[in-house]
């Protein structure tokens, strides 16, 4: 089959790899119809997650036709379904108490050293990421073996569009559990750094959740243009300072709750995000916190933080003293996908959310080298890129 690996720091192609097989009675062999380019894949592109292979398949979100099942599998062949990002068993503590990103069993015990001695305890298992979350195979690719199929995967009605349910996979709870953990409520004032896909989302949820105003902040202006459609203000940060900004928006008492859409690559031209900058260069630093900094000093004593932007090392000069001293709330961690497919999906059936507006370019799979060099260098129109195995190539 055809499928995007990976060769090293910018370096990705689409090669001939072998067909996935059913290893376990719980596998599925899923013949992917459309699959994403996240912003997180940017980061093993960037080369600043650890333990990437090369040859290693990359893509996380993903959704076809199930045409293969081992014998413990509840899926059928035929079925349309997205499948989560995240990797879970549905029987230890953790799923049991839907928290399917934190499971136990999902990454090969041969493969949990590294994460559980950088964090305390190993990673669950994603798609197509790293070593550190088991090595899967991702779901850029014509064919994907998926694990646990029977917890995971959400069949979908014919009648919704793959472009529809597509980001179900991902972005989509990734952007509600960031709003959700923001614990709206109906005369909040959020702010939002970021108007990725994931920001975008998140405004969208914070919106439908009930909040009074959504402040977006990001420096692309069709990003920013994507959020004033969904009902946010905006302030682009060149030109701006964002905290004055944000306390005279919100009556000169500070925003109610902040929401980091960001995560560990953070833009901009302040001197300690350039020092981040370099150090993350060079190896020494992994994770360039600028937005996550100027969130907590943005938002109210006693207020709410959010953050579904992805860290993944340690970061220098973290105002913890303003978190502790500001009584604030902390809330993170990859997303529980499988906790909110069905609420979702019905928001989708009903029109509640929009899901496509934030698609800019759809391209074949033979052109996600393409995909992911202009996703990276042309973020202000290159909004979201959607592959699709089989398409006709343009060039």
């Amino acid at each position: 089959m055809r499928a995007l690996t990976f060769h090293g720091t910018k370096d990705v192609r689409v090669e001939t790899v072998d067909d996935p097989e059913i290893v376990n009675s719980r596998d599925a062999i899923i013949k992917v119809t459309s699959t994403a380019i996240c912003g997180s894949d940017l980061h093993l592109y960037d080369g600043v997650i650890p333990a990437v292979q090369t040859g290693d398949i990359l893509g996380h979100e993903f959704m076809g036709e199930v045409v293969e099942v081992g014998a413990d599998s509840t899926l059928e062949k035929g079925q349309r379904v997205v499948v989560p990002f995240t990797i879970s068993c549905g029987g230890c503590f953790h799923c049991k108490i839907e928290q399917f990103s934190c499971c136990e069993n999902s990454n090969p015990a041969e493969k949990q050293d590294l994460s559980a001695t950088l964090y305390g305890h190993p990673m669950a298992g994603l798609f197509g990421y790293s070593h550190l979350t088991g090595g899967y195979s991702g779901g850029q690719a014509e064919y994907v073996r998926v694990p646990f199929s029977d917890v995971g995967p959400i069949a979908v009605p014919d009648h919704l569009e793959d472009d529809k349910v597509l980001f179900l996979s991902d972005i989509l709870p990734t952007g509600w559990m960031g709003a959700e953990n923001a614990e709206i409520q109906p005369d909040d004032t959020v702010a939002v750094w970021g108007c990725g896909p994931v920001g975008l989302f998140a405004i969208q949820s914070a919106i439908v959740m009930g909040a009074s105003k959504v402040i977006a902040i990001d420096h692309y202006p069709h990003r920013l243009e994507l959020a004033k459609q969904m009902g946010a203000e905006t302030i682009d940060f060149r030109h701006t300072d964002v905290r004055e900004a944000l306390m005279e928006m919100s009556g000169g008492i500070g925003v109610d709750a902040v929401i980091d859409a960001v995560g560990m690559e953070a833009h901009g031209f302040a001197v300690d995000n350039l020092l981040d900058i370099a150090k993350q260069t060079v190896g020494i630093g992994a994770d360039r916190a600028k937005a996550l900094k100027q969130a907590i000093l943005a938002v109210r004593p006693g207020g709410r933080v959010s953050i579904p932007g992805v860290y993944g090392g340690m970061t220098d000069k973290f105002p913890l003293g303003a978190l502790m001293e500001k009584g604030l709330q902390v809330r993170t961690g990859q997303t529980h996908v499988q906790r909110y497919l069905g609420d979702l999906l019905s928001k989708i059936e009903d029109g509640t959310l929009d899901t496509t507006f934030l698609i800019s370019h759809r391209l074949p799979l033979e052109e996600a080298a393409t995909g992911y060099k202009n996703f990276r260098e042309k973020q202000d129109s290159w909004t979201k890129v959607v592959l699709k195995p089989g398409m006709e190539t343009t060039q």
